[in-house]
């Protein structure tokens, strides 16, 4: 522990909207033990008079605040409110990051998921959760399948509109939405729309939408497994196809937590499809061409990944920095001097690295990486069926060489 850190353990008292009178004896008697409480200005008004300590709005941005004030409080007892549950997408968990766990004490209280689930009578292990506070909308897309029930916690009053029409477009406008707002206080109030009848009003900035999702029957089906039809991605042309695509990535392995580089990537089909398989899997996506990196990041919006990571540049000279990668894919550039060298330097053990070549010297020089590190060769052939007259046909596509080499 450093002298910057507090000296004595610091609370975390969740509190719900019912403010004080939803506390226990426990969070009560360590909020009036309190020198100094930190919290956003609604939390902090949700306390009674009689509590005698200095009290400390939240600045914003607010996490970048956190270490400086807890240094400057670092002889004080300190209580941190928080929204619901504090480990739950809560302030709770980031001191615990900072701190220790041993120098972090949380008094818990009924999550707004909870809440919600306790009111619409949702198992909660069956629903999907997803966090807008300080995220795009687009995250919701990976939650979207037909059946599913969604709980999403909403940034403020417009966010109910926003995933209105999300789910409109993506051909969800069936679903019922609730919006629930106040859970757990005395103005608690509730409202089921149909995304599609959304009339864009601005509701309460504490809510939670739940999503039941209804398809149309022509609402495309994105499933979480590798193989998103080719249709699925804007490109030029740029792009690893459905059925190599989905080989490509069994052979990467996506594990959750786990980074990936795509370098060449293209219209960022590999990294968006890694993410897609978890949503704690990280990407970078590594692209010369602005045009190309524009576009996937659309890509990576549309298909509800917003947070891939794109770089712009060249390679070997653009991976110089990244974060040392779990897997690595090469869709261009493997003939690039120092593009695979790097790539493998970088590489931690136990990594993959996987290399896709269709061009005659594209394949000359994977065949000699593999002389040189091992691992296997496969040739992929793929053949669509194409109309030939009146008939249907074979029309095979470019035959793909992939080189697989795993790290140890």
């Amino acid at each position: 522990m450093t002298s910057d850190f507090p000296t004595e353990v610091v609370t975390v008292v969740g509190i719900g909207a019912d403010g004080w009178a939803g506390l226990g004896d426990p969070a009560r008697d360590a909020l009036r033990a309190a020198e100094v409480v930190f919290g956003s200005r609604r939390q902090l008004g949700l306390l009674p008079a009689d509590v005698e300590c200095e009290r400390v709005a939240w600045p914003r941005p607010m996490m970048p605040a956190i270490p400086s004030l807890l240094a400057a409080n670092a002889d004080r007892r300190i209580v941190v409110l928080a929204s619901g549950d504090p480990m739950f997408f809560g302030i709770g968990s980031t001191l615990v990051r900072q701190l220790g766990a041993d120098r972090v004490r949380v008094i818990t209280h009924p999550s707004s998921i909870s809440l919600a689930c306790a009111r619409l009578g949702w198992p909660e292990e069956r629903v999907e959760i997803v966090s807008l506070v300080g995220r795009p909308v687009e995250r919701l897309h990976t939650a979207i399948h037909p059946g599913r029930t969604v709980l999403a916690l909403s940034a403020d009053g417009t966010t109910p509109g926003q995933v209105a029409a999300l789910l409109t477009a993506r051909g969800y406008g069936a679903s019922p939405l609730t919006v629930l707002e106040h859970l757990g206080s005395s103005a608690e109030a509730s409202r089921t729309v149909l995304a599609s009848e959304w009339a864009g009003e601005i509701t309460s900035s504490l809510n939670v939408i739940a999503i039941e999702c209804v398809a149309s029957p022509d609402a495309p089906l994105f499933p979480l497994v590798p193989g998103l039809p080719d249709e699925a991605f804007d490109s030029d042309g740029q792009l690893t196809k459905r059925e190599v695509r989905a080989i490509t990535l069994a052979r990467l392995a996506p594990v959750p937590g786990q980074l990936l580089w795509d370098v060449g990537a293209g219209a960022g089909s590999i990294a968006i499809e890694w993410l897609r398989t978890h949503r704690s899997c990280r990407a970078i996506a590594v692209e010369h061409r602005p045009d190309r990196a524009a576009r996937l990041s659309g890509n990576a919006a549309a298909l509800g990944v917003p947070g891939l990571t794109v770089e712009v540049g060249s390679a070997p000279g653009a991976l110089a920095g990244l974060e040392a990668p779990d897997a690595v894919f090469i869709g261009g550039g493997v003939t690039v001097p120092g593009t695979v060298e790097a790539c493998w330097n970088a590489l931690k053990p136990g990594g993959r690295l996987v290399a896709n070549a269709v061009t005659i010297q594209s394949e000359a020089a994977v065949a000699d990486w593999h002389d040189k590190l091992g691992g296997d060769l496969t040739r992929i052939a793929i053949s669509r069926a194409k109309p030939v007259g009146g008939f249907l046909g074979w029309k095979p596509m470019m035959p793909v060489t992939q080189w697989v080499v795993t790290k140890r």
